[in-house]
């Protein structure tokens, strides 16, 4: 007969093997077993669980990485997760390592509650995919371009001269377009070869780029579209975001809190009668530069952005203190679209109104105005601007 009392689970994940540990709600050490990372070695660790009571809880280690199956299995199984950190360090200096002790202390720190956390959101795991994916792609198609125009620099004159002047999108599209094998100068034909495979590569990068970002946008927008009607937060600095808040999700307890893992927090920086704060050095760079991109555009093209700017400016204000206080705000806007529930303007009847009038896309944004590009975005539902939609929609009912 099976004991039926609570029990707390403990795992200690690999890349090949799992190794699961029971103690009892008072801490002590019941059974400990390892299992293979398939899906029978997940079914196996479950019924080892269960068949030593009734689970309280679980803490996994890695529950995004090693341990994402094992998590997945418990989750089906209706069991609760929690993710622990690794053992601490001074203790495992001490104690020495191996696979039992630590899948005991994943289980000690799921019952003490100490350092554990929501396991992450498998959803945010597909952003952080594609969003590294595109980022080494951007990265790779970079990296090309510079070998391309360092290649031109020391090319013969006869290359050199033809291609030289040409703007990097020309260019790219110029050099796939040679024909190296037609050169009868071997030292003009290697040159021209290597400069068209790269320029392909940069062709096939610009697709890959493309396609990846087309995904982000799709995700994203269905992940937290709340986010995404935020000025300036495009497919990439949303799911930049995503991910930030996804991975820690214990530092969303307060927009303050968000706000210094994002590195946006103000830091003190007075001397003598001097009273000033300066831009934040830590938490997350990627978050913070994701911040500084929407602030940037924010100061570039959104009119109650760029007034703010202009009378913070005025004050006596330099440019790195006025983007410190455009990002703290950002970092405090982007914490309630995160965390609350937030209605989204429905701008999908101006695309059918415009188009039944038989009015073209450039001679409605001539009256209003604007950029094509901008209402083109509007109708689709990626940027959100109600008094610009207010006007537009306006605007059509008089044209009938």
């Amino acid at each position: 007969m099976h004991d039926t009392n609570e029990i707390i689970g403990g795992a200690d994940t690999h890349a090949d093997t799992i190794h699961v540990a029971v103690i009892s709600p008072t801490g002590r050490p019941v059974a400990d077993h390892e299992f293979a990372t398939t899906a029978a070695g997940y079914r196996a660790a479950i019924k080892f669980l269960t068949g030593h009571g009734v689970v309280r809880v679980v803490g996994v280690e890695g529950t995004s990485s090693y341990g994402a199956g094992f998590t997945r299995a418990l989750v089906a199984e209706g069991m609760p997760v929690v993710e622990v950190c690794g053992p601490d360090k001074a203790i495992r200096r001490r104690r020495g390592k191996s696979d039992a002790p630590d899948a005991y202390s994943a289980a000690r720190a799921a019952l003490s509650g100490h350092g554990v956390s929501e396991p992450k959101d498998e959803r945010i795991g597909v952003v952080r995919a594609l969003l590294g994916a595109r980022r080494s792609a951007v990265k790779a198609r970079t990296a090309s371009i510079n070998q391309i125009k360092a290649l031109l620099v020391t090319a013969p004159d006869s290359v050199r001269d033809r291609f030289r002047r040409l703007a990097t999108k020309q260019l790219i599209a110029a050099l796939t377009r040679i024909r190296p094998g037609a050169q009868t100068d071997s030292l003009v034909a290697g040159t021209l070869m290597a400069a068209k495979v790269l320029a392909e590569r940069v062709a096939f990068l610009d697709e890959q780029v493309a396609s990846l970002t087309t995904e982000l946008d799709e995700l994203t927008a269905v992940l937290c579209p709340a986010l995404r009607s935020a000025y300036g937060v495009g497919p990439d600095t949303a799911a930049q975001l995503l991910v930030t808040a996804g991975d820690n999700p214990a530092r969303l307890r307060s927009e303050a809190s968000f706000a210094a893992l994002c590195g946006a927090a103000p830091v003190p920086a007075s001397s003598g009668k001097t009273v000033r704060h300066r831009l934040s050095r830590g938490g997350d760079r990627a978050a913070n530069n994701a911040l500084h991109r929407i602030a940037l555009c924010r100061m570039s093209r959104h009119e109650p952005t760029r007034a703010y700017a202009a009378r913070q400016s005025q004050a006596g204000r330099s440019k790195p203190e006025i983007l410190r206080l455009l990002k703290r705000a950002i970092a405090r806007e982007v914490y309630r679209l995160l965390t609350r529930t937030v209605c989204i303007p429905d701008y999908g009847d101006l695309r059918p109104a415009r188009q039944s009038r038989n009015i073209t896309l450039t001679a409605a944004a001539r009256h209003l105005g604007v950029w094509p590009g901008t209402l083109s975005r509007l109708e689709r539902g990626q940027s959100y601007d109600d008094q610009l939609a207010d006007i537009y929609r306006a605007w059509l009912a008089s044209a009938a």
